[in-house]
């Protein structure tokens, strides 16, 4: 009898043990993991995917190979990684547009908040205004300035969701109105401010950085809360006069919701030994990004502030298809 319990005992015992140990991180991946990238193959996201995949690749003993799935806003990469298992074995490289803004404007089957969870930011970005060298302005409070003298007659370059949303929310706070004009991409929207053809843009800043020396461009102020670097005597949007104006993209990694905490919490560590290596903080300055990491919850909360501040600005340009 005896005999009998102690056998019971330990299968009790090893029971729970097989229970706890169900989906911890050690056991943890047993094939190869996907990172989804919502952008075509070459681009900074792509680079970022790959840099990062090949690091967790080498932490983990398994493959994790980039997945890019461009089209439709980033939208279709997003459904994608919200319709798979919460193994995490299908991870998803996602940047603010696809989370904050997409969802605001066009229809999509998944919900940024419901259906993915936050793993940890990799990188962000800033926004820069710049004017064209003609314009009679030399700080952010002469551009505005002068914006008030001409409502309506100025234009700015729209190139992309960020540039064209981002502007529009910060006319609405300086109270100025002035004519976007659409731009598939920020190249050729810097190539006409500089031309003059465009009075203005709100450019993503590796795009204008090249341009900081030289007449070709006013730089006016940076969007993110403190200056950056590269250009230390251009101030931000901030201390030119608005108070909490700061729109700062970020490049981060999630996974369909329901994906165990503790492979969430593994892959964010190792991420975040992978974005402190030096040849990763260095590819990232030279894409124009800067290496960042926020962990799961500190994550959540900056797309928790995000979603209403890029509402607010989907509001205000009109865009939204719904």
């Amino acid at each position: 009898m005896r005999t009998r319990l102690r056998r019971l005992a330990l299968l009790l015992i090893l029971a729970t043990v097989g229970s706890t140990s169900s989906g911890h991180p050690q056991e943890w991946p047993q094939h190869p993991v996907k990172i989804l990238v919502p952008y075509p193959v070459g681009g900074s996201s792509d680079e970022i995917a790959r840099v990062i995949a090949d690091h967790l690749g080498d932490a983990f003993g398994q493959r994790f190979i980039v997945e890019n799935r461009p089209g439709a806003s980033g939208a279709i990469a997003a459904e994608a990684v919200a319709r798979s298992a919460a193994d995490g074995y299908t991870l998803f490289l996602a940047s603010l547009p696809q989370i904050a803004m997409t969802p605001l404007v066009v229809k999509t089957s998944f919900d940024p908040i419901k259906d993915v969870v936050p793993i940890c930011v990799v990188a962000t970005h800033s926004l820069t205004l710049v004017a064209r060298p003609s314009l009679p302005v030399k700080s952010l409070a002469d551009f505005v300035a002068y914006a008030h003298g001409q409502q309506g007659h100025l234009t700015y370059a729209a190139a992309g969701g960020l540039s064209h949303l981002g502007m529009a929310l910060f006319l609405k706070r300086a109270g100025v109105e002035m004519t976007p004009i659409m731009y598939k991409g920020g190249a050729q929207a810097v190539t006409d401010v500089i031309a003059g053809h465009v009075d203005a843009h709100l450019a993503i800043s590796s795009i204008v950085l090249p341009y900081a020396t030289g007449n070709m461009l006013r730089f006016l102020a940076v969007s993110s809360p403190q200056r950056l670097p590269q250009i230390p005597n251009v101030p931000t949007i901030i201390e030119s006069g608005y108070p909490g104006f700061k729109l700062v993209s970020w490049t981060g990694l999630m996974a369909p919701a329901g994906t165990p905490k503790e492979i969430i919490a593994h892959i964010a560590e190792e991420a975040r030994r992978a974005v402190e290596d030096p040849k990763t903080s260095a590819m990232l300055a030279a894409a124009g990004l800067d290496p960042a990491w926020s962990s799961p919850d500190e994550f959540a909360a900056m797309i928790a502030a995000d979603i209403p501040t890029w509402g607010e600005a989907v509001k205000i340009s009109g865009i939204a298809e719904k």
